[in-house]
């Protein structure tokens, strides 16, 4: 295996991980928002995250936490 597969499959996994775990919601949110209106502010990762949690947990569709 070269150099350039082990970045390939590196690539890929990180890719995978980051779908998986959500982390990438947050770029297509800043994505989408800055191709939509690239003059309106865009909140931080943290206050985004934020939101959206407080969102999920409003949703009785989306699942509950029971603590």
């Amino acid at each position: 295996m070269t150099g350039a597969d082990v970045r390939r499959v590196a690539g890929r996994i990180r890719w995978y991980v980051r779908e998986l775990t959500g982390e990438s919601v947050y770029d297509r949110y800043v994505a989408h928002a800055r191709a939509h209106d690239p003059e309106a502010p865009v909140p931080s990762r943290r206050a985004f995250e934020h939101a959206r949690m407080d969102a999920r947990e409003a949703d009785p569709r989306e699942g509950f936490r029971c603590c």
